[in-house]
């Protein structure tokens, strides 16, 4: 029927016609039934009530215009999926299956779920089974799949197996006789499995050597470190066989992908940078930053479908435990261009591919638990998967690029292998680090910074403010990643030796500077991309904000302009009107040009 009322206005009388159609619409599915869920903006099918409660309440607040398929009213759950794909089965003489408790998204999971079923319908057919069973007999409000997908959504917050596991043996002999609900969450698991996504738990080394995979996959101790694969028992040498000491969780992102474009509205979206996008300069995407990588990746894949590349960037932070720092976690997160700026960073487009467990973190040996992604990353570029769009009613090659990595600095240098400490840690003067390690205040500074400045630029050749000297040299230049990947070829870094003297050279490639070859550029195109890793904003705003607000209202423990930070300018001939001075048995330090009064830092705060 007709849904152009749904974006009229609310005091039309196109809108009002509209309520009464779809009024009509849902009573005559409703089998008898006096009232109906209702689907205004505050509600979102999640209440019940009567038919004029419903109407006042769309006038009011005005309808989702986002529930364009009636699922809860009658409408066919197999609107979006393609009829030569929707599994044997007679939908149409089914029975509303769902809750009217249930919100939107458990609509869109088994939407999903069903537009994932083709190669084995069997199995959604079994899941619509248990959907339309209620929870008991006579119960008209709950059915098993959502009573189930409720209680694992607390599960997932709250419990372990085990206490889950007694919770629903609990529930099962408080509720009535003859029941549905499961007994234990192996069994809640399987009922729910046709709704999540396939993921494979690696056994890894305890000291991130090696994944027990492929040649690994039958092995019981480490082929580097002889370390057993089996945990060891508490103040023992004894290995408990069986169970693992370290595992690692994989979600395949090709699976992912696939689910996207099979569905009608995500495929649409993916080709937003193709088909809508604006290309007049101005910046309203994230690839718009970074227009000279766009055109490498665009370059190399002129003989495919632009559409059919999905653009992706990996996100990778450091989780540690908030109770103690015994634990970490890794999740490392792929996130995809293609889509529009406002849905990119949406949590249900966010593909958790590795969950890497601590203790410890893995440091440099970060590339052992990034093989499984790498190698799908291959295939994705080399060969392709074939992918169904969903929007378009065909089969296509679908391909992926990784752009870059965004993270932090330790994990910069992680994931990279360019060390971040030290003489050699800026990852741009790589050949001549201007570094120097301040004797009182021990830790590095970087000067010359002004040969960043344009060669005309007047503060080039001011001393008195600076480090009383003229900074008329160039630059130096980001090395692109096919001299980076060279110095990996001519150079072993293996046998790496981190001598004081190799950290203090200036001049020529400091072999102290890269600590491996890192995993990405097993990729291909990986060398040619100009930007491969960008930094997390996050952080480094939160850290200069900090640093500058400490400094500049003097605040106690965060100042940077502090006792030690004097004597070092004294000892490097800096600025002498800062140095110290003893007075007696007191020091003065004199005030900077930034000092502020106290009228000052008032006004600030």
């Amino acid at each position: 029927m007709n849904k152009s009322w749904m974006i009229k206005d609310r005091l039309s009388k196109e809108y009002e016609e509209g309520i009464d159609r779809f009024i009509e619409f849902a009573q005559k599915h409703s089998s008898g039934r006096t009232s109906m869920s209702c689907p205004c903006i505050r509600c979102g099918n999640c209440k019940t009530l009567n038919t004029n409660e419903v109407r006042n309440h769309l006038l009011i607040n005005g309808i989702n215009q986002r529930y364009d398929n009636w699922i809860w009213h009658g409408e066919n759950l197999t609107k979006y999926c393609p009829t030569n794909l929707v599994p044997d089965a007679d939908y149409n003489s089914r029975k509303q299956f769902l809750d009217d408790n249930v919100d939107d998204n458990m609509v869109e999971m088994v939407e999903e779920a069903q537009q994932n079923s083709v190669d084995d319908p069997q199995k959604f057919q079994k899941l619509l089974t248990d959907a339309e069973k209620p929870l008991y007999p006579g119960c008209e409000n709950l059915t098993k799949l959502s009573t189930l997908v409720k209680l694992y959504h607390l599960k997932a917050i709250e419990w372990s197996d085990t206490s889950f596991t007694e919770l629903l043996s609990l529930l099962k002999s408080i509720l009535p006789e003859n029941n549905k609900l499961p007994t234990s969450t192996y069994d809640a698991k399987k009922v729910l499995v046709t709704l999540g996504m396939t993921y494979e738990k690696i056994h890894a080394c305890p000291n991130d050597c090696c994944l027990y995979r492929k040649e690994f996959a039958d092995i019981s101790n480490c082929p580097h470190c002889n370390e057993s694969r089996w945990k060891k028992r508490k103040n023992s040498f004894e290995v408990q066989k069986g169970v693992t000491a370290k595992v690692v969780w994989y979600f395949p992102p090709i699976p992912r992908f696939q689910r996207m474009f099979n569905n009608q509205i995500h495929s649409k979206n993916l080709t937003w940078h193709t088909n809508e996008r604006l290309v007049d300069g101005n910046l309203r995407h994230p690839l718009t930053v970074h227009l000279e990588n766009w055109l490498i990746i665009y370059g190399l894949i002129l003989e495919v479908r632009k559409e059919t590349f999905v653009l992706l960037y990996l996100l990778m932070e450091l989780i540690l435990s908030e109770i103690n720092s015994k634990y970490s976690c890794w999740p490392v997160i792929l996130t995809t261009y293609n889509l529009p700026p406002w849905l990119c960073m949406r949590r249900k487009f966010m593909m958790l591919t590795m969950l890497i467990s601590g203790p410890n973190q893995p440091g440099y040996n970060i590339d052992v638990y990034l093989a499984p992604l790498i190698d799908d990353l291959k295939i994705l570029w080399n060969d392709g998967v074939p992918c169904y769009d969903g929007y378009r009613n065909e089969v296509f090659t679908l391909k992926a690029v990784l752009l870059w990595t965004i993270n932090d600095f330790p994990a910069y240098g992680n994931l990279t292998g360019h060390t971040v400490k030290g003489y050699c840690a800026c990852p741009i003067c790589d050949k001549t680090p201007f570094a120097i390690h301040l004797k009182f205040g021990k830790k590095m500074a970087y000067l010359e910074h002004k040969n960043f400045l344009p060669l005309n630029h007047p503060l080039r050749k001011q001393k008195k403010v600076f480090s009383n000297e003229k900074e008329l040299g160039i630059a130096s230049q980001p090395l692109s990643g096919e001299i980076i990947f060279e110095m990996f070829i001519n150079n072993d870094f293996s046998n790496d030796e981190n001598s004081s003297s190799t950290r203090k050279r200036s001049i020529g490639f400091s072999r102290s500077c890269w600590k491996k070859k890192s995993i990405f550029f097993e990729l291909e195109y990986r060398k040619k991309l100009h930007v491969r890793h960008c930094l997390d904003v996050m952080h480094i705003e939160k850290n200069v904000c900090m640093n500058l607000l400490g400094t500049l209202l003097d605040i106690s423990g965060k100042t940077k302009d502090g006792l030690q930070s004097h004597h070092d300018l004294e000892q490097l001939g800096i600025r002498p009107e800062l140095v110290s001075r003893v007075v007696g048995n007191r020091t003065y330090i004199p005030p900077a040009c930034y000092t502020l009064s106290k009228s000052e830092k008032r006004t600030v705060c």
